[in-house]
């Protein structure tokens, strides 16, 4: 997924094209390491559940927790790496991840888990932003043009490669290990990436770097945290008093981190969520569909994973492969996007894909419906293709919808503001679908399936309607 790019001054023009294809490489595992690991994990969660003892809300925290970190420090990453150097930052957060990615390894409980996957998001949210931002800075015209593309390619076939990676190394069971070289595979891979940065990627970082907004971020993390806890928790503890007073609060949260934004941007700062960027009609009605869409995204890959292995009985490595039937459409759609925003627009194409992801998803609702218990993979696999293809239609062409009217020199800012809500909106759909499915499927699992798969559909056509009222780019 994009990441912020920073202020687009960067420190002097002489370090354009310095960066050669061996330092565009490397900084691709800075991309691939953090996304394999926040969709990797769905493909163990069943053997994490029997593994530590976890119940299905540390399972919600186990993903969603990376997330969260992940969304709330992912601008501040950027803008650190603007101020003191893009490589260094690079290199403090890869460390971190590898130290994290061994905690998470070597986790005897499932708390030990959940607070190394926190340190991870928040680690990944240092190392992602770098590459891009190093891309922008160091190459120039198809050789910045191509690293890019790679750079979205990557993010894209994370989803794939990391479900079959997870899958394989659960399987293959080394050691009687299980789960845990999903995470330690980090660490050699990391480990050469962090000897090899220093010679092959240049320093640089921005001319004029912008405030790090430190005070927006933990007014963001209080008000994400005071949705995902009682959400994530309250359903399986009976809803106690904390969860209720945690989650009215909430509202109020949100209200005062808007108030920190505000004063922020009137003192001349770049607030984290800046307020003139979010009072721009493209943004305010794109994020108001992309939300729920990431949302819907996040709670049907959760949900997904648990239905085809607690469900289905489907071991890691069939798992992994089930999400092939979307994951391969997904991809071809992406490459194919620019041709059809080209020929129909970008409002029409993400109608189309909010159609077809509301096709889609009734095609699985109806399939598992109709054969529970007896549904086999390849029988879903027509379903999933076009929820793939949806998915890759509204993604694509609502980015480009969001950041239309978003003026040249808040680009980064804006791309910064959107890649936190999706980031966000991932965790909250975990929290929110994925709890209303644990607490539904033990009244039956088709049942289940249906019910929160039904939301999904209801908010891809209500993304189909809306994307109607969203203003059209002019290229």
């Amino acid at each position: 997924m994009p990441a912020d790019l920073g202020h687009e001054t960067q420190a002097g023009s002489s370090e354009a094209s310095r960066l050669s294809n061996l330092g565009i490489g490397l900084l691709l595992l800075g991309v691939l390491l953090p996304q394999i690991n926040y969709f990797g994990v769905n493909v163990a969660l069943n053997t994490i559940r029997r593994s530590l003892g976890a119940s299905p809300a540390d399972l919600e925290l186990i993903v969603a927790g990376y997330g969260t970190a992940y969304a709330i420090l992912l601008v501040i990453g950027g803008r650190l790496g603007d101020r003191y150097g893009r490589r260094r930052v690079f290199t403090i957060g890869l460390i971190g991840f590898l130290v994290a990615s061994l905690g998470c390894g070597l986790a005897p409980s499932a708390v030990l888990l959940l607070v190394s996957r926190i340190v991870q998001g928040a680690c990944a949210a240092l190392v992602v932003p770098q590459v891009v931002a190093t891309y922008h800075a160091t190459l120039t015209g198809t050789r910045r043009a191509q690293a890019q593309s790679l750079y979205a390619a990557a993010a894209g076939s994370a989803i794939v490669i990391g479900q079959l990676v997870g899958g394989l190394l659960v399987t293959a069971n080394i050691a009687g290990s299980g789960w845990r070289p999903i995470f330690l595979i980090n660490i050699p891979i990391g480990l050469l990436a962090l000897a090899t940065a220093g010679r092959v990627v240049p320093e640089n970082r921005s001319a004029h770097p912008v405030s790090i907004d430190a005070l927006g971020a933990l007014a963001l993390a209080a008000t994400i945290s005071a949705l995902l806890l009682p959400l994530t928790l309250g359903q399986s503890d009976h809803w106690p008093l904390w969860s209720l007073i945690t989650l009215a609060l909430a509202p109020v949260l949100g209200a005062a981190t808007i108030a920190v934004e505000r004063r922020a941007e009137r003192r001349g700062l770049v607030p984290l969520l800046p307020p003139a960027v979010l009072g721009l009609s493209s943004v305010r009605r794109g994020l108001s569909l992309h939300l729920p869409f990431m949302l819907g995204y996040g709670a049907f890959m959760f949900v997904f994973a648990l239905v085809l292995q607690q469900g289905l009985h489907a071991d890691p490595l069939r798992a992994g492969l089930a999400t092939m039937p979307m994951a391969v459409p997904f991809l071809i759609a992406s490459l194919y996007l620019p041709r059809l925003v080209t020929r129909l627009g970008a409002r029409n194409v993400t109608t189309l894909g909010g159609a077809a992801l509301a096709v889609g998803l009734g095609g699985l609702i109806a399939t598992i419906s109709l054969l529970w218990p007896h549904v086999g993979l390849l029988i879903m696999a027509p379903s999933l293709a076009v929820i793939g293809t949806g998915q890759a239609l509204v993604f694509g062409s609502l980015f480009r919808l969001i950041l239309a009217e978003v003026p040249e020199h808040h680009a980064g800012t804006g791309s910064g503001v959107l890649v936190t809500v999706q980031q966000a909106g991932l965790a909250l759909g975990v929290a929110t679908l994925g709890t209303l499915y644990t607490a539904l499927d033990s009244h039956g699992i088709a049942g289940a399936i249906a019910i929160t798969t039904g939301i999904q559909v209801l908010i891809a056509a209500a993304i189909a309607v809306g994307a109607r009222r969203m203003p059209s780019p002019l290229s």
